[in-house]
């Protein structure tokens, strides 16, 4: 088993159990919103895509209806943003957008044009020289690389976030007694981590040929 296998394995780990956790939330609880019931669905789908999307069997899915899927998922986030107490729309938009991304993200990684970029992302500069020697136009390739580096940097950037936004809390909780516990915040640091570790895996997947 080759080192791109491996990372491969953990990558369709690391999704399928997002997967697990996007039904468990999504469909058995009765008390969630429509609303979440759908984003839950929408990550669950997108979760059971990106665990087949890197093996062979997994690329003879239909293209086109997955992109279609997941570009009106990345409408879906922002559109639906619900304000929190004192919150305004944009800041309600904001908070919404790295889920967007991230299914903006999938459209691109399904959409034709997407596979010649992560050929010149893999292959580097040659590969490009090739093709311009050739005569073949750079111009779709190129934006497909501009496509491909911001989408990354973006989700590498909500990653990161995600992943260290608890750590002060998580240093300090083993110092601290605490009495009263807000049932709404108990969950918090692990819905960070897990959106963190899927938003990577995301990366990921999009920066390597598939």
């Amino acid at each position: 088993m080759s080192a791109t296998d491996v990372v491969y394995c953990m990558l369709t780990a690391l999704f399928a159990a997002a997967a697990v956790h996007g039904l468990r939330h999504g469909v058995l609880p009765r008390s969630a919103g429509w609303r979440a019931r759908v984003d839950h669905l929408l990550h669950t789908a997108m979760a059971l895509a990106m665990a087949v999307m890197p093996w062979s069997w997994g690329r003879a899915l239909p293209e086109l209806p997955q992109t279609a899927l997941f570009a009106a998922a990345a409408l879906w986030f922002p559109l639906t943003a619900v304000r929190r107490c004192r919150e305004s729309r944009p800041a309600a938009t904001a908070r919404r957008l790295p889920y967007a991304a991230g299914m903006a993200a999938m459209a691109w990684m399904t959409h034709p044009m997407a596979g010649s970029s992560h050929e010149t992302l893999a292959e580097g500069l040659p590969a490009v020289h090739h093709a311009a020697h050739l005569g073949h136009p750079g111009a779709g390739s190129r934006a497909g690389d501009a496509i491909t580096v911001v989408l990354a940097l973006y989700l590498l950037a909500c990653a990161l976030w995600s992943l260290t936004r608890d750590m002060p809390t998580l240093r300090t909780a083993a110092d601290t007694v605490v009495d009263s516990v807000d049932p709404s915040t108990v969950g918090q640091p692990y819905s960070h981590f897990r959106d963190g570790s899927t938003t990577l895996g995301t990366v990921v997947m999009l920066l390597m040929p598939h």
